[in-house]
């Protein structure tokens, strides 16, 4: 979650200022991205051959037809697990040497709701947003409408989230 503060610097300026959860401070060049940009193109060549991207591969999913994406989704659980337990025990920084906060989640009928709203658009688009960049790039072109529609979504979320079931 980010706040945005304005604040006065030098000469009457104004510097806009994202203070994190976890209050970070550490302002970086935005050449520092493109690490992230190049393990991002490297996860979306990994999903299109793993066939995560794939529509078909989805709707097998969804319609019980396939093990395959359930042992993916599995495996992540499994990975994701690992990783909190080890950030946890040997208390991991980031690589900023930040130390890493990991907040308890509630539990609510917004979670229910949204998470079935999530599903539904999964099932319907085979896409969820992970893999629609790697969809778009591999020249999947219609799944700008799914790509747009989330963000219009998050949009619609984002304006509304105070008037919203907690």
């Amino acid at each position: 979650m980010t706040t945005q503060n304005l604040k006065n610097v030098e000469n009457d300026e104004f510097e806009l200022k994202a203070t994190c959860i976890n209050n970070s401070d550490i302002k970086k060049p935005w050449t520092a991205n493109l690490v992230y940009a190049f393990i991002g193109m490297l996860f979306g060549i990994v999903f299109v051959k793993a066939e995560i991207v794939s529509w078909f591969r989805i709707q097998e999913m969804f319609r019980f037809e396939s093990f395959h994406m359930y042992g993916v989704i599995g495996t992540a659980v499994i990975v994701g697990m690992i990783s909190v337990f080890i950030i946890k025990k040997y208390n991991i920084k980031t690589l900023d040497g930040e130390q890493v906060i990991l907040t308890p989640k509630t539990n609510n009928k917004g979670v229910i709701i949204g998470g079935l709203i999530f599903g539904l658009g999964w099932a319907i688009t085979g896409a969820c947003p992970g893999p629609l960049f790697a969809q778009i790039g591999s020249g999947f072109t219609v799944i700008i409408v799914t790509f747009l529609s989330a963000v219009a979504g998050t949009w619609v979320y984002g304006y509304f989230q105070d008037k919203l079931p907690h």
